[in-house]
C-alpha cells in the first residue's frame, strides 16, 4: 500500500507541479508532511535545504529520497518515477497546445494568471518554515537568520549551497559547545 501512496502523491505533484521546482514544493509538503505525515516539519525543512544544495530539478530529489525512506530502492524509483512521467507527457501535450493556441488572449492570459498563484503558494511555505524556524530559534534569531540570508543571497550573490554548509556548521559546532557545557556541568555536579 506504501507504494501505492508514494506513486499516487508523487502523480500528484508531477501534474499539479506547473511552473517547475519551486512550485512543486509546496505540493510535495502537503503530501509528505500533511497528508502521508511521512515526515515531520523540521525533516522536511533539512531535506527541502539539503537538496537544494545539490545539482538537478528539486522535485526529483525530494521524490527520489522520499520515496526511498518509505519505501526503500523500489520506493525511490516508483517516486522519482510518479515525478517525472507525469511531467514528460503534460509538457509534451501544452506546449503543443500553447504553441498552436498562443494567439488566443485565454491561453496568454492563463499562463500569466499561474505565476501569482505560485507566489501565493510560495509565501505560505516560508511563513510555514519561519513559524518552524520561532519554535527553535524564537523571532529575534529568526529574523535575525532571515535578514542576513537574504542579504547574502540577494544583494552579495552567494550560492545557497554555501550559506547552507555555514549554518550547518555553525550549528554543529553549536551542539559540540552545548554537549562540552553539558558533560563539565555533570563532572561538576557529580
Amino acid at each position: 500500500m506504501k507504494q501505492l501512496h508514494l506513486f499516487y502523491a508523487f502523480f500528484k505533484v508531477g501534474m499539479l507541479g506547473y511552473g517547475g521546482g519551486p512550485s512543486s514544493i509546496p505540493l510535495v509538503h502537503k503530501e509528505v508532511v500533511d497528508h502521508y505525515k511521512w515526515m515531520d516539519d523540521d525533516e522536511f525543512s533539512d531535506v527541502l535545504a539539503l537538496a537544494n544544495t545539490l545539482p538537478g530539478p528539486i522535485a526529483t530529489k525530494l521524490g527520489g529520497y522520499i520515496g526511498y525512506r518509505v519505501g526503500g530502492i523500489f520506493g525511490m524509483v516508483n517516486a522519482i518515477l510518479s515525478t517525472i512521467i507525469p511531467t514528460i507527457l503534460l509538457m509534451i501535450v501544452l506546449l503543443k497546445s500553447i504553441t498552436t493556441f498562443k494567439h488566443l488572449q485565454w491561453v496568454s492570459g492563463m499562463t500569466k494568471a499561474v505565476v501569482p498563484v505560485v507566489g501565493v503558494m510560495l509565501a505560505v511555505l516560508t511563513w510555514e518554515f519561519l513559524v518552524n524556524a520561532k519554535k527553535g530559534l524564537g523571532w529575534i534569531k529568526t529574523i535575525i537568520f532571515s535578514a542576513v540570508s537574504l542579504l547574502l543571497l540577494q544583494f552579495l550573490n552567494i550560492n545557497p549551497g554555501i550559506l547552507i554548509a555555514i549554518l550547518i556548521a555553525i550549528a554543529l559546532l553549536q551542539k559540540g559547545d552545548r554537549s562540552k557545557k553539558k558533560e563539565k556541568e555533570g563532572s561538576i555536579s557529580a
